[in-house]
């Protein structure tokens, strides 16, 4: 597993993004995360070292833009030479996240095709009406490796009639003190629509606030993890 984060910065763009950690973070060390730059990390996927061998080996799978958006506009001109690294290290697994799938026709390469072999698109939603705008674009597409990431989740939703083609689902819940408050029926309901269809589910992590049977949970954001995985439903 690698991190590859060509450029740094984002913007909120919908209620999904309202208690982002990210700018949370970049808050505490006075960084002004709307300021979209480049990383000096930017072509980390195509170093070598001393020896002239490529600093990531082969075969794993880079995630790609995880502290921003890899489709945010602020970045058109610097997407395309992503593109031609990607190309080159075909020897590796990328994958992205995006809240913005309406511009991925914007963004793809000339020669993108039906999709490169080696990327995965996850499509990000958090509510139903994000997930009927953004999923209905995404089940269009021409990507030959999709996930959906319900994260975080802030309110029950059905996406059974989006996940043809879909290779895996991901639920999680918001961490904040100010959190809104994951319901453990929501996440068995995604699951029984994953099932259904065939597709592959994990539960990647609560939420600080957690609602099991009717009784509301507190957690420790180091637990959010831990306790989803001690549920012990992914499939």
């Amino acid at each position: 597993m690698a991190m590859w984060n060509p450029w740094r910065g984002c913007y909120k763009y919908s209620e999904g993004c309202k208690y982002c950690y990210i700018h949370k973070g970049d808050a505490r060390r006075g960084i002004d995360t709307n300021i979209i730059v480049k990383t000096d990390n930017f072509n980390a996927p195509i170093m070598k070292n001393t020896k002239g061998e490529y600093k990531i080996k082969s075969g794993q799978t880079v995630y790609l833009c995880f502290s921003t958006d890899f489709l945010i506009e602020e970045a058109d001109n610097w997407r395309e030479e992503c593109w031609r690294i990607i190309r080159e290290r075909s020897d590796l697994n990328f994958i992205f996240l995006t809240k913005r799938i309406e511009r991925f026709t914007q963004c793809i390469p000339s020669d993108w095709g039906n999709g490169y072999d080696n990327v995965t698109v996850g499509c990000t939603v958090e509510n139903q009406d994000r997930s009927d705008f953004r999923l209905s674009l995404f089940s269009t597409l021409p990507i030959k490796h999709k996930n959906i990431i319900c994260q975080p989740l802030i309110e029950e939703i059905n996406i059974e009639k989006y996940l043809n083609d879909v290779e895996l689902v991901v639920v999680g819940g918001e961490s904040d003190r100010n959190a809104r408050p994951l319901n453990y029926d929501w996440v068995l309901s995604i699951r029984e629509q994953c099932i259904a269809k065939r597709v592959h589910f994990e539960f990647r992590q609560c939420g600080t606030y957690f609602i099991k049977d009717g009784k509301k949970y507190t957690l420790n954001v180091k637990d959010l993890c831990s306790q989803a995985r001690k549920a012990n439903i992914n499939c």
